[in-house]
């Protein structure tokens, strides 16, 4: 008998509501999705120095698992992905990033994507990422909310209309697909396609269809 797939998203924030709100999303596509945090760092990651506190208790985490604790697959469930790349080559288990898995995602589904997410500091950071992944000829723009992914996720009723008008800018600048980028945005990407003339890809969702 073949054991379901054991798929953990690793937080890289201390933010526990935001986790289990997560692990409440992945598991409509996948039932055997667990969660965590890591043990310490930000409430939300908002900033450069927050990212690299990130990616350290993201490779402590990794460190600490056993056999008997790895999962089959670890999610980095944080968009920006912190940690990553020691953390894959640490690992034997497959290690999927919410970032890398939405921008291949995007890829596979348009010409040029756009990404949209809450807090001015991550464009910058995110326009690095994607050069380093090596695609940036691909991207269209990292367009950047004033309100932080977290405040996003505490009020989404009153995020909802400037989220449109972001991602209205979005193809505006050439996007024929938009990542909406972040636990904060999770479901809008859904919420909003009705409305909106190219594929929205929730990066959620595109990091665990690929687990």
């Amino acid at each position: 008998m073949t054991m379901p797939l054991d798929i953990l998203l690793l937080n890289a924030n201390t933010n526990r509501a935001m986790t289990d709100r997560m692990v409440g999303a992945a598991r409509a596509l996948h039932p055997h999705v667990r969660g965590t945090n890591v043990a310490r760092g930000a409430a939300y990651i908002s900033d450069e120095a927050s990212a690299e506190v990130a990616a350290t208790a993201t490779f402590r985490f990794a460190q600490s698992l056993t056999a008997a604790t790895r999962p089959d697959v670890l999610v980095i469930s944080c968009f920006g992905d912190p940690g990553l790349w020691k953390v894959r080559g640490l690992l034997p288990c497959p290690v999927v990033g919410m970032a890398e898995a939405s921008c291949h995602a995007a890829c596979q589904t348009g010409r040029r994507f756009a990404i949209v997410t809450g807090g001015a500091a991550w464009g910058p950071m995110l326009q690095r990422f994607v050069a380093d992944l090596g695609l940036g000829s691909r991207l269209s723009g990292v367009h950047t909310l004033e309100l932080t992914g977290d405040r996003i996720a505490a009020d989404r009723a009153s995020a909802r209309a400037q989220i449109g008008r972001t991602v209205d800018d979005a193809v505006a600048g050439g996007a024929d697909t938009v990542i909406l980028g972040g636990a904060g945005l999770i479901g809008f990407a859904q919420e909003l396609q009705d409305g909106t003339p190219v594929p929205l890809l929730d990066s959620l969702t595109c990091a665990v269809t690929q687990a």
